[in-house]
């Protein structure tokens, strides 16, 4: 069984992300140690890059806050061969394709390998270019976990047979960022989904509150949260840790 299989074993899974190095690579340690201890069932670890066309402002600017700082895909994988020497808890690298073409494909997975990531996640890659990258990640035992959106609707079938690791639902059209309410029809594409896998899905974008994860993980295997946590970052800086990390557990909680 890969590590991210473990995530969905013991009911709901709450999966939160955090973009490395905001406001520095400290910080986010401090920050993925309290997820863990808040009951984080998996950790999407963002490497930041200049141009994230999936991302709305609030994760922009921390990507922009990162770099300014000075963070290196170098720097985080020294940080996650660090986190690694005492957190079993998956992770999984949410990043661009550039980042990884520019670092070369091959020494990336490799890089990830060593350091104990379980997955990928680029969300610049659809599924009819997925082979660029998805046999290298299987050499490597990395899971290049796939995106199904509002609009993938025919291609569902096709995504869904080839999965692995788990299935990143996507709630809503648009960038990431907290929304007030989330109208797609979440019920009828997990629906879809489970017809042709029994690979767990999560559902992601515009999740914030306890009431949106746990109706979203009702409909689900999991609920996946960005922004709202990314936004307590940039609220508190290097006072972020215990604020996220109360925030993790409100959020497990509800998915209880």
């Amino acid at each position: 069984m890969s590590n991210i299989a473990k995530a969905f074993e013991n009911g709901k899974a709450f999966i939160p992300f955090i973009t490395c190095g905001d406001p520095d690579l400290e910080t986010t340690g401090n920050i993925v140690r309290e997820m863990v201890k808040n009951g984080a069932s998996l950790i999407e670890l963002g490497i930041p890059f200049s141009d994230p066309t999936a991302e709305g402002p609030v994760i922009q600017e921390a990507n922009i806050r990162a770099l300014s700082g000075g963070v290196t895909t170098d720097k985080i994988f020294d940080f996650v061969k660090e986190l690694r020497k005492d957190i079993r808890t998956p992770f999984v690298f949410m990043t661009y394709a550039n980042v990884v073409f520019s670092y070369g494909t091959e020494k990336f997975l490799t890089k990830c390998e060593e350091v104990g990531i379980d997955g990928i996640i680029l969300p610049d890659v659809p599924f009819e270019e997925k082979e660029d990258f998805a046999p290298a990640c299987r050499a490597h035992n990395i899971d290049f976990i796939s995106m199904i959106a509002p609009t993938s609707e025919q291609r569902i079938e096709m995504i869904a047979k080839e999965a692995e690791g788990f299935i990143y639902i996507v709630s809503s059209l648009g960038v990431t960022g907290v929304r007030s309410e989330i109208k797609t029809d979440i019920a009828a594409i997990t629906a879809a989904v489970r017809k042709h896998t029994k690979t767990p899905c999560a559902i992601g974008f515009g999740i914030s509150t306890p009431e949106q994860a746990a109706k979203m993980a009702a409909l689900s295997d999991g609920a996946i949260v960005g922004s709202a946590i990314v936004k307590l970052a940039a609220k508190y800086g290097k006072d972020a840790a215990p604020h996220i990390g109360e925030y993790v557990g409100q959020m497990t909680a509800a998915l209880k």
